[in-house]
């Protein structure tokens, strides 16, 4: 019981964590770009668009080892919660979260094989350490960030009783 109470106090912390990010990244964008959405400094966007990126994924690291069981836990708790405490949507919102999961876990075996072909000497520091791991975290960002885009709650609007905190975000890539 420990175990699961740690592992929502950490869910807890990254949606916080994720919506200042996601905060952030929305009052830079609403200054820095013009009404079309386009950068006036596209260098600058693009260096605050991987900070964001890498940001995120690294607020998921405490939580990502129990991604799966939170989901599972909430897909199983969801089945046993009255109608009329739940939401139509939820049993869709856990599987579009269940697949970003494991589109994740795609993008990290790709991770490791791109860390495997860099050079001896291009590691954390290097350019082509950094650019390869902007890349990745830029990639896995739209994974992080499917709760928004599906319409989940995120951690201010109140999460499914079920999973005391789940979404808005996916798992995270790891660094």
């Amino acid at each position: 019981m420990n175990h699961r109470r740690t592992s929502l106090r950490r869910l807890n912390r990254y949606l916080r964590t994720s919506d200042r990010i996601l905060a952030s990244w929305d009052a830079y964008t609403e200054f820095h770009t013009d009404l079309d959405g386009w950068p006036f400094d596209p260098d600058d966007y693009g260096r605050r668009a991987a900070v964001r990126d890498g940001d995120t994924a690294a607020a998921f690291a405490d939580t990502r080892a129990r991604a799966r069981q939170l989901l599972a836990t909430a897909r199983l708790q969801l089945q046993h919660l009255p109608a009329h405490l739940t939401r139509k949507s939820w049993p869709g919102l856990l599987t579009i979260l269940e697949e970003a999961l494991r589109r994740l876990d795609v993008l990290d075996a790709q991770w490791r094989r791109t860390l495997a072909l860099l050079s001896e000497g291009a590691g954390p520091g290097s350019e082509a350490y950094d650019d390869a791991l902007d890349e990745h975290h830029a990639e896995c960002w739209s994974y992080l960030s499917t709760g928004p885009a599906t319409g989940a709650p995120s951690s201010t609007s109140g999460p499914p009783p079920a999973t005391s905190g789940l979404s808005p975000i996916a798992p995270s890539c790891q660094p």
